[in-house]
């Protein structure tokens, strides 16, 4: 069992339970796709681009936006696994579902998609790396079908 907690810190887009939904569709879809069973626990904050400009100098020497970034925890508590935090900036969803032609949905679930595989221990800092971790989101993307 998943449990997705949410922190809605922004005002630039309405989250709505459809959101909260497709994104839990999408983090059951990477466990199941990673043959991962058992209680799971991850937290996803929608923030605006500042907030995740301060996350990313803070956390990562970046001083720049970014549309979604990972923490991994990785620690049992009770019997459940708690994975992670997820932080997404809803701006950066808006313009890059405009910049694609997505629609809002799918680049939000795609972002939670590529950051569960973060806090599953994915990167993408060399050729390989990237590529397997592309191969996975595509993969998964295909099994949410969310095309556009």
């Amino acid at each position: 069992m998943i449990n997705v907690f949410f922190d809605d810190r922004q005002d630039v887009m309405e989250i709505t339970k459809d959101n909260e939904d497709a994104i839990k569709n999408a983090v059951d879809a990477v466990l199941a796709e990673e043959g991962l069973h058992g209680d799971f626990e991850v937290s996803v904050s929608f923030v605006t681009n500042e907030e995740i400009k301060e996350l990313n100098r803070e956390y990562r020497n970046v001083d720049s936006e970014t549309d979604v970034l990972s923490f991994p925890m990785d620690e049992v508590f009770d019997g459940v696994t708690i994975l992670g935090d997820i932080v997404i900036s809803t701006q950066k969803i808006i313009e890059q579902a405009n910049d694609f032609n997505h629609s809002l949905e799918r680049e939000m679930c795609y972002l939670t998609v590529h950051s569960m595989l973060h806090l599953l221990g994915y990167d993408h800092m060399n050729k390989d790396e990237k590529n397997k971790m592309r191969a996975k989101e595509k993969e998964i993307m295909k099994k949410l079908k969310i095309f556009k």
